[in-house]
């Protein structure tokens, strides 16, 4: 069919054209040419259309393939056919308007050339290759229930293996049936909080994550801050905040100010939470990376009726992995699946197989050692560089973590973070972990995410920093 054509004009009383192509099918290129001709506004609505007998001679076409194109395209709602008045084009037909040129994408901001910001992992150190290993294992072992309806629970063999490796790794008293797994922390604050398993007001610390209390207002949940000092949060003070029920605490490394809850002060916070029927809620973000000493247990051993214990991937091998989990008191456990209800976006089946094999294996446990090593030997080269590039900077905190926070001169901590940007350094200021409603004294700071650049940039960012950290006060 060489390029046929056919002017209707004198059959519709307007000035069409029928281009047929050569290639394609016959039925399926004169449907393509009438839907054309309709979108485009020359075959208008309530058009009649010329009997298929005509238009197969005029094409050249068999009247069978005509009558078949017309009769599909009632079907789809492009023509109407009724009988004794022939077949027209459907009047809620309309041309299609013209496309509005769109509207030019924002300009995304070049990459820093130095990221030194808090709370990612070396991401050039996942254990791919582990990884993919215990995936294929997984795989292979899964049950076929796994791959049917999902369970809010998680799946069984995930809660087995954390519940092995919480007990040993982090002296988390609990069972399989406590566990719930989850995306995340912050998945978790939206479920207990967002899904009324619980109700503000909420203790926090006085320095946290905004992004965590943006999720605690969605929920319209009034946090009040509990203010910090150099044995971590002063607990004592929870029986002074009137209808204050629960408490959210980081309790092995304080987030971000990096020093340990007291061993008395976590007592008081579980003999608090005893004594007022309250909770506490452990957010347990990087237990594992202790350096100077073994890591100090989780404050959930003390009473797992009294303490929620939070958990993720997010620090440890990936925030990619959107795996979480809840250790729950046993009068939660119910309220939280209901929560989380029948359909809710769970963390994907086949992650959670990995995980459990990955735990299971020893992978997991080897990675978490490999890593404390790793993140040791950044650590101790930043304080080498400020030790001999600026030894009036103080690091604060424990020798933990996957950040430090810098102290610096009073009054110094905007200019110094301005001074970053203009050297296209990516880096936090304190102020920026501040609870809006703190009454503390406030200290000027950074907070730095060693672990964040790869290997080959990590000295050329410390370099870049020196370069801008603000110079010794004079000496009066």
């Amino acid at each position: 069919m060489a390029d046929s054509w056919v002017n209707l004009a004198e059959r519709l009383g307007s000035d069409l054209h029928l281009e047929l192509a050569e290639s394609g099918g016959r039925r399926a290129v004169l449907m393509g040419a009438l839907r054309a001709a309709i979108r485009d506004g020359r075959l208008t609505p309530g058009t009649r259309l010329p009997p298929y007998r005509s238009l197969a001679a005029d094409l050249g076409l068999a009247r069978n393939t005509v009558a078949e194109a017309y009769a599909e395209l009632v079907a789809e709602g492009w023509l109407v056919a009724r009988q004794g008045s022939g077949t027209k084009v459907a009047p809620r037909t309309r041309p299609a308007r013209a496309p509005r040129a769109p509207e030019p994408a924002p300009a995304r901001a070049a990459p820093p050339a130095h990221n030194l910001r808090q709370g990612q992992p070396d991401a050039a150190s996942f254990p791919r290759s582990a990884w993919l290993a215990a995936a294929r294992r997984a795989l292979g072992a899964a049950p076929n229930d796994a791959f049917g309806p999902g369970d809010p629970h998680g799946r069984p063999e995930l809660r087995r293996a954390l519940a092995e490796y919480l007990a040993r790794a982090r002296g988390v008293r609990t069972t399989p049936e406590r566990i719930v797994v989850c995306s995340g922390v912050a998945h978790t604050l939206r479920l207990l909080f967002g899904g009324g398993v619980l109700r503000g007001p909420l203790a926090v610390e006085s320095y946290g994550l905004a992004f965590h209390r943006s999720i605690l207002e969605a929920a319209a949940v009034r946090t009040v801050p509990l203010p910090l000092d150099e044995r971590g949060a002063r607990t004592g003070e929870l029986g002074d905040l009137n209808g204050v029920r629960a408490a959210l605490l980081t309790p092995a490394h304080q987030f971000p100010t990096g020093g340990p809850l007291h061993p008395q002060r976590r007592a008081g916070a579980v003999d608090w939470a005893r004594a007022r029927g309250a909770l506490i809620l452990e957010d347990d973000y990087d237990g594992e990376f202790r350096y100077d000493r073994e890591p100090v247990g989780a404050v959930q051993g003390l009473d797992p009726e009294r303490v929620v214990y939070l958990g993720s991937l997010s620090k440890s091998l990936s925030p990619a992995l959107r795996l979480g989990w809840m250790v729950l008191p046993e009068h939660l456990i119910t309220p939280v699946l209901t929560a989380k209800g029948e359909r809710e976006a769970w963390a994907g089946v086949v992650d959670q197989l990995t995980l459990a094999d990955f735990i299971d294996s020893g992978h997991y446990d080897r990675h978490i050692r490999r890593m404390r090593q790793h993140y040791r030997a950044r650590r101790d080269r930043l304080l080498a560089t400020l030790a001999a590039d600026a030894p009036h900077i103080t690091p604060t905190g424990i020798a933990a973590g996957l950040h430090a926070v810098l102290r610096l001169p009073p009054g110094t901590e905007r200019s110094t973070v301005e001074a970053a940007a203009a050297h296209s350094i990516a880096l936090d200021g304190l102020a920026g972990f501040r609870h809006p409603a703190a009454t503390m004294p406030a200290h000027d700071g950074l907070v730095i995410g060693y672990s964040t650049p790869p290997d080959h940039g990590y000295g050329p960012a410390l370099r870049a920093l020196s370069g801008i950290l603000p110079p010794a006060p004079a000496e009066r």
